[in-house]
């Protein structure tokens, strides 16, 4: 049952579309509607309409708010461990402009666009118009079938990507892994402590390495001290049996019970000896998926 937004419905005009290219469209999204009046203005740019309110634009406006709700929803409630900053980085890359014109490319949107003399003409239509007609088409299923048709839509195309990101992202974050890990297993946060640099000011490298629960990992050199610290938390995270390199060269993130850490002397600095007494954490399968980015939350900004 679709929402109750009656005053929203547009009355449907042949000229834009026909019956066969309206079932067409319906084919292509998943979804048959009740009123393909709404289908139809979701598919129509302002450049075709004499008035503004009679192109997609309101819709997109609709469908921008629903697909960001249903994807936070999503992220709250598959992932309980995320923080807010992490949940809001996926979210932005998750519903970008870049993403929604993805989607209406993969659903096949652009040749049911309708578009004025103006635009049809252009060699190449903008990315901004196919997001915008995903983002449109997203809040007529709303209209037209409520909530749950809209979330199936959108979870359809967007439940991979987050997923992706997630595995991508998150987790190639090695301090943000270590950091969780730490106040799990040892309830303390590691340190990072900066042991040498060199080179002149606009391009120094830094060797830091990681102190935990009484004991130094290996150090690493970095081209900053962002990177030094990522790659100084991922020797930990292998040290400690939380992390694995593959022989393709990525990493894998491994589930680890905490009554199995025992802690013990300080290693040598930039060593791999003094492991914890007993061994490592008992590794019960990997968690997340492959990844070899170690920089991807920088990238999990919105793309313009």
């Amino acid at each position: 049952m679709g929402a109750d937004v009656s005053a929203a419905r547009t009355t449907w005009n042949a000229a834009f579309m026909t019956p066969d290219e309206l079932q067409h469209a319906e084919t292509r999204l998943g979804h048959a509607f009740g009123d393909r009046a709404l289908l139809q203005q979701a598919l129509t740019h302002a450049s075709l309409v004499d008035q503004r309110v009679e192109s997609n634009e309101r819709l997109e406006f609709l469908g921008d708010a629903i697909l960001g709700m249903v994807v936070c929803e999503a992220l709250f409630r598959a992932y309980p461990d995320l923080f807010e900053g992490e949940m809001t980085k996926i979210k932005s890359l998750v519903v970008s402009r870049s993403t929604c014109a993805d989607c209406a490319e993969e659903i096949g949107l652009r040749p049911l666009i309708r578009l004025g003399k103006g635009m049809s003409n252009r060699a190449h239509l903008p990315r901004s118009v196919l997001a915008a007609a995903f983002e449109a088409v997203v809040g007529a299923i709303y209209i037209d079938g409520g909530l749950e048709a809209a979330r199936r839509f959108i979870m359809t195309r967007l439940e991979p990507r987050i997923e992706a990101c997630w595995a991508s992202g998150h987790q190639s974050n090695f301090k943000s892994v270590l950091q969780q890990a730490a106040q799990q297993l040892f309830d303390q946060s590691p340190q990072y402590v900066v042991l040498d640099e060199k080179g002149p000011d606009h391009a120094k490298c830094f060797e830091i390495r990681v102190e935990l629960g009484g004991k130094r990992y290996p150090a690493c050199w970095g081209a900053s001290k962002k990177r030094a610290e990522q790659d100084a938390a991922l020797e930990a995270l292998i040290d400690l049996g939380l992390a694995e390199r593959l022989s393709d060269g990525a990493v894998r993130i491994l589930d680890a019970e905490p009554q199995a850490v025992a802690v013990s002397g300080p290693a040598s600095p930039g060593t791999r000896d003094g492991s914890p007494e007993g061994g490592a954490p008992v590794a019960r399968g990997p968690r997340v998926l492959d990844f070899d980015d170690l920089d991807a939350p920088d990238r999990l900004e919105e793309v313009p």
